[in-house]
């Protein structure tokens, strides 16, 4: 495609010089022929140098944000973030026009409640993909992704892939840094949802504010059609209270258009009756806890916004398990159960522990351990929440990237002492989840939450191939064949 044409429905885009490009990318190490380099550098020198070397890796042509003194091809935009998006929806045809869009916002449950909706929609044969951060799914494929909203070259050539068979709706996870990096700011969506707001990379955002600030940016008339928001969370109140058109509110304490009652929860699945618009049905389904109980109402409340039929609805969620890594259990040995999940926040945490705690005969085990180079201020916090409700913690490394991994164990270990001195270190993981293991008794449940279904580890830049749900399951054996 040339230049110009990618570019000439983009308000204030220049183009000085037009190319054709046969492909979009914002690496300047890509290699490749002909390829379109989207330069979100700002500062002229460093603009100038990511351009050379795109240059010299085969880019056509750039976009950047002001002209550069590089002989290339180039259109000046005012948004290059904006730009990214625009450019790379269009390269692909638009593919989000064709299709219904779902996005699942939110600090917990977005990848449950996404998979439910796919899970209802595939029932009752309307063709749903799946993106989020156990990569993406569609009509019988798998891909893996990096991260859990993919970067627009990424995204949008997926949707492509997804319209051309024949999927009708996506339902994708939206990050708070893919709101803020307007990844996905050409999609209109068909229904926004939100889920939750809790503690979390605040690192990068500072503060609780400016963290749902950047959530509640995108639940606006003009970005999307229904907004289905959680009644229960304060945060989710205050986007209610904006008086935006077509919101439909679900929840269990709160006053709620879709809400749930007379829940029971077990080790095999959890009963309850949903009212959905004033029409009820009872669900039984195989995931544990209230929070999976929030996953399900919002995955029930956009089923009815499609128009569904309510027994159509909660026949699909009859035959949903646990999704992997998210409360998943994986073992049990010695009369004692192990479960995985991906909690990686004070809220998240609180939640797996309070729902395993209901069906614990015995002693309820966490193990866990908070990431490097991320929010710091959660890591005592975390640690306090594992040591106010489980009877013993084991404190471990989980994806230190850069960061010192005994330091980042100090400081959830700050936490652990506020509430109980019934905690043991161990720094590496396989160990830990070894010592966890052959430690259960009859009766005891073991959490080993953190990274869920993620398949490595994250050490100095380094990803090692590490399962905790593989371990669990080595160690295990490993037990079986010694006794």
């Amino acid at each position: 495609m040339k230049l110009t044409e990618l570019t000439e429905k983009l308000e204030n885009a220049f183009v000085y010089e037009d190319a054709t490009v046969s492909g979009v990318y914002s690496s300047s190490k890509h290699k490749g022929e002909n390829w379109l380099f989207i330069c979100n550098e700002k500062r002229k020198n460093n603009m100038n140098a990511y351009i050379k070397e795109a240059k010299s890796n085969g880019a056509a042509a750039v976009v950047c944000s002001e002209k550069s003194d590089v002989d290339i091809p180039q259109a000046v935009v005012k948004n290059v973030r904006f730009a990214y998006s625009f450019i790379c929806s269009e390269y692909y045809g638009r593919p989000q026009d064709d299709m219904k869009i779902v996005g699942v916002v939110g600090t917990n449950g977005k990848t449950t409640t996404a998979r439910l909706i796919g899970e209802i929609l595939n029932a009752n044969e309307i063709n749903c993909g799946v993106i989020g951060t156990l990569g993406a799914f569609y009509r019988g494929v798998y891909e893996p992704l990096d991260l859990t909203t993919p970067d627009p070259e990424v995204f949008f050539a997926l949707l492509k892939k997804m319209r051309d068979r024949g999927v009708m709706t996506v339902v994708t996870e939206l990050s708070a840094h893919a709101i803020y990096y307007q990844k996905l700011a050409c999609v209109r969506f068909e229904a926004l949802i939100f889920t939750n707001c809790t503690q979390d990379h605040l690192d990068f955002f500072k503060d609780m504010e400016s963290y749902f600030g950047v959530k509640s940016s995108v639940f606006c008339d003009d970005a999307c059609k229904y907004k289905i928001i959680n009644a229960d969370d304060p945060y989710g109140i205050k986007i209610i209270r904006k008086g935006l058109k077509n919101v439909i509110a679900y929840g269990i304490k709160n006053p709620s258009d879709v809400f749930a009652l007379r829940i029971k929860s077990g080790l095999n699945g959890t009963n309850f009756y949903v009212n959905a618009l004033d029409n009820v049905e009872k669900i039984s389904f195989g995931l544990i806890g209230d929070f999976n109980v929030y996953n399900a109402l919002a995955a029930i409340t956009f089923a009815v916004t499609q128009n569904l039929p309510l027994k159509n609805v909660v026949s699909a969620l009859k035959g949903c398990s646990a999704i992997s890594g998210r409360l998943e259990k994986v073992a049990e040995t010695n009369g004692a159960a192990v479960y995985v999940d991906y909690a990686h926040t004070p809220d998240g945490l609180e939640n797996a522990l309070l729902t395993l705690s209901k069906i614990t005969r015995n002693n309820l085990i966490c193990l866990f351990g908070c990431g490097g180079n991320r929010d710091k201020t959660k890591r005592s916090l975390m640690g306090k929440v594992a040591g106010d409700i489980a009877d013993f913690v084991i404190i471990t490394s989980d994806n230190p990237r850069y960061e010192d991994p005994d330091m980042i164990i100090s400081e959830v270990e700050r936490g652990v002492r506020e509430a109980t001195w019934d905690y043991v270190c161990i720094k590496d993981r396989y160990q830990a989840i070894k010592y966890a293991v052959r430690s259960l008794s009859a009766g005891d449940v073991l959490l080993v939450a953190g990274k869920g279904a993620e398949e490595y580890q994250e050490i100095q830049g380094v990803k090692k191939e590490f399962s905790d749900k593989a371990v669990v399951k080595a160690v295990i054996a490993e037990f079986a064949v010694e006794k």
